[in-house]
């Protein structure tokens, strides 16, 4: 009895001690942790590290390096905050972290950072921050765009008109920003290379009749730095447009100088003579004109003070000279209609009394009936044209001299001054309209000059045509027929194949007017374009397959000679071919049929559309060929109607395992079609069998429990053993105290003879 308790007492002992040393074990086992070695270290927690902006991606940055107290193998983690960048990626055995993504000061200059440490069973996550250092990836940014400056004619040289400024978003000397003006030898303004401030060079004056507007570019140019390990300098350029104000410093002018006007006997009193025509020499800001005669009418002229009509106001009888040399002056009107600055010109007027001249054009060289020109399109409106010398006169005297002036083409393109002629006059044309004014409407412009007497009853008249030759400015952009190519090409199409043809036309002559064409965007790597011709291809290597992508899109330019441009945009369809064959999933090759219920075998075609990747399943041969019938769409082999008990299936075959061999075709809907055949394995079964064949061989696929079952017997059988020793062995104890002498006596008998 003593003994059994004894044997009781070590086994709870035992089993104690065991328990007490698991416990301990799991309280000693302690978390791994970094080595923190500091921010100028390249291995250890990763806490106040620094990078380069420009560091390469792919670069090895940084080690994460640590342990565990237990000396366990440890791994590593890295982790960012959710929604952000992930930049770096580690490797959780070596730890050796890498940069994926590319960084940008400018944009993020610090980075938050989980990383962890593990040793399978704690782990431990630490949130460092990450430092990104700065390097000269930055061009200077001119602000307050475009720069367009007005400012007065009468400036005085040396004034400041404008501040330039610029900002580099860079750190240090890469972030200090010195400008300058581009070289040009007939500049008028200079700029302070530290403060941007642009001033009139010293000894320069504006003239707005002159030059109204002046075009420069200025530099903005970085102070330099380090960018992937080689000093940079950055640089940015702007055009500064200065629009010279138009100041009152110059005088009206006469157009259609000299004038000539002409009496006739039969004119009265109130007739007009001539209309004279001045403007201010302002013309940015012109004022209106006043006219006056100063003197040599006798008394017997008079002028209109505003239009400029002269007309007569006596009778020719009563005029005592046969030639008047009247002076008209004609004065710029102040706000308050004060009289301001003037000019003064001679109006000649003769007393004449026949009509027997037609008008007559005349020329440089005499007398012309065709007048022609050449000049850029476009012209401002109110410039004249300088390059026509037209005169007209008419010969006679008096009223038999005038006529009127007129212009027949286009209407509203051009006018012409004067449009009252008395005897002789300058033959001025003015645009009126530069928009109607386009070579690519017309190279070529005429016009019709008409001279037609008025107060005559001959109306004699003269003709002259007036031919402007258009030259050609760049002043159209190429434009695609249509903003959008939709182009299908099949796959598995050789490298170089044709895609689409796009087309851009530039109006404009000439070089200007030749177009060069070019590909952009992610979508277009395998792609390439005629730089001529327009034609889209892919390139020489390019594999096109729709069951890898199907749809690519991306940006076409067409662009002119001096850089105006314009962008259509392409979207390529890659035609699913039928070239993959369906091919048998072999994990549904060997079924178990329980009777009632349906197996399904399944085929996979790697095509990417329909009908190329839909599949039709037959039977191609089963021995009997009664037994099966099989779904076409989903695959499914069932048993046919009438077969309801294994005592059919048994009557229908000698077979008395029940199993059969199915040759199975899988066919796509391609055209042309592939197909693939298989053999299928069916064993016919039971409910109940079935259940029990299944759980054994679902065991096969959980080797987890299979385990677990073998280390419950194998403790059962260990735990009885013990159980069964202990038991006999106290039995036997009891046994030979109780009869000692007895056993002695037994075993020496056993050994007699």
């Amino acid at each position: 009895m003593n003994s059994e308790k004894r044997a009781s007492v070590f086994l709870f002992f035992l089993v104690h001690f065991f328990l007490v040393s698991v416990l301990l074990a799991r309280q000693l086992d302690f978390a791994p942790y970094f080595f923190d070695n500091g921010p100028s270290s390249s291995n250890g927690n990763m806490a106040l590290f620094s990078i380069s902006e420009d560091t390469p991606i792919g670069t090895h940055v940084y080690v994460l390096n640590g342990t565990d107290p237990e000396g366990d193998e440890v791994q590593y983690g890295l982790d960012f905050e959710k929604g952000s960048t992930e930049y770096f990626k580690v490797d959780p055995k070596s730890g050796y972290v890498t940069l994926i993504e590319e960084l940008d000061r400018e944009e993020q200059d610090e980075l938050s950072v989980f990383v962890c440490i593990t040793d399978g069973r704690n782990k431990v996550i630490e949130t460092i921050r990450v430092f990104v250092t700065d390097s000269n990836d930055e061009r200077p940014e001119f602000q307050n765009m475009p720069f367009v400056i007005a400012i007065p004619e009468d400036t005085l040289p040396g004034s400041s008109i404008y501040k330039v400024q610029a900002v580099d978003k860079d750190m240090g000397s890469g972030g200090s920003v010195s400008y300058y003006l581009q070289s040009s030898p007939t500049t008028k303004f200079t700029i302070d290379g530290h403060s941007g401030v642009l001033r009139i060079k010293p000894g320069e004056t504006l003239d707005y009749e002159t030059t109204p507007t002046h075009f420069m570019t200025v530099i903005a140019k970085d102070g330099g730095g380090k960018l992937k390990d080689k000093h940079q300098v950055m640089t940015s350029t702007a055009t500064i447009t200065i629009n010279v104000i138009d100041a009152q410093d110059t005088s009206p002018t006469f157009i259609g100088t000299p004038y000539f006007g002409y009496v006739y006997e039969v004119s009265v009193p109130g007739t007009e003579i001539l209309i004279v025509y001045a403007k201010d020499g302002d013309q940015g800001n012109p004022r209106p004109i006043h006219y006056s005669i100063v003197n040599g009418t006798d008394g017997v002229f008079a002028v209109n003070d505003t239009s400029g009509c002269i007309t007569l106001l006596a009778y020719p009888v009563q005029l005592r000279n046969e030639l008047y040399e009247i002076k008209i002056k004609a004065s710029e009107l102040g706000p308050n209609n004060e009289l301001l600055d003037h000019t003064i010109t001679v109006v000649t007027v003769r007393v004449v009394d026949l009509n027997n001249h037609p008008p007559t054009f005349y020329g440089e060289n005499g007398a012309q009936n065709k007048f022609e020109v050449t000049m850029y399109e476009h012209p401002p409106s109110g410039e004249i044209l300088r390059g026509l010398k037209i005169t007209v006169n008419d010969s006679d005297q008096g009223a038999n001299a005038k006529f009127k002036l007129r212009l027949v083409g286009p209407g509203r393109v051009l006018r012409v001054v004067p449009q009252t002629v008395l005897n002789e006059a300058q033959v001025t044309i003015i645009v009126e309209d530069s928009a109607a004014i386009d070579y690519e409407k017309g190279s070529i412009l005429t016009f019709k000059l008409l001279a037609v007497e008025i107060d005559t009853p001959e109306r004699f008249s003269a003709t002259a045509d007036i031919v402007i030759n258009l030259l050609d400015t760049n002043d159209n952009i190429p434009k695609f027929i249509s903003k959008y190519y939709i182009a299908r090409i099949p796959e598995n199409s050789p490298g170089g194949s044709n895609v689409v043809s796009v087309t851009a036309s530039d109006p404009d002559s000439g070089l200007w007017g030749e177009v060069k064409y070019s590909i952009h965007g992610s979508g277009s790597d395998l792609f390439l374009i005629h730089p001529s011709s327009g034609i889209i291809y892919t390139q020489a290597w390019a594999a096109l397959d729709a069951e890898v992508k199907s749809k690519y899109n991306f940006y076409v330019k067409a662009e002119d000679i001096e850089g105006k441009y314009s962008l259509a945009e392409v979207f390529v369809t890659v035609l699913d071919l039928n070239d993959h064959y369906p091919e048998f999933d072999d994990k549904f090759l060997e079924k178990t049929m329980i009777i009632g219920a349906p197996v399904k075998i399944e085929a996979v075609d790697d095509d990417a559309e329909s009908p190329n990747n839909v599949i039709e399943y037959s039977i191609m041969k089963a021995d009997p060929d009664n037994i099966f019938d099989i779904n076409s769409e989903t695959g499914e082999i069932k048993l046919k109607p009438y077969i309801k008990s294994m005592a059919i299936v048994q009557n229908i075959t000698k077979q008395k395992d029940c199993k059969w061999s199915l040759l199975v075709q899988a066919r796509d809907g391609g055209s042309p079609s592939f197909s693939t055949t298989t053999v299928v394995n069916i064993d016919i079964t039971e409910a109940i069998k079935e259940r029990v064949i299944a759980y054994f061989l679902g065991l096969s696929k959980r080797p987890a429990t299979v385990l677990g079952i073998f280390s419950c017997i194998v403790g059962i059988i260990i735990l009885l053993t013990i159980c069964i020793s202990t038991t006999l062995y106290c039995k036997a104890v009891k046994k030979s105290r109780i009869n000692p002498e007895g056993s002695y006596i037994k075993v020496v008998r056993r050994h007699k003879p």
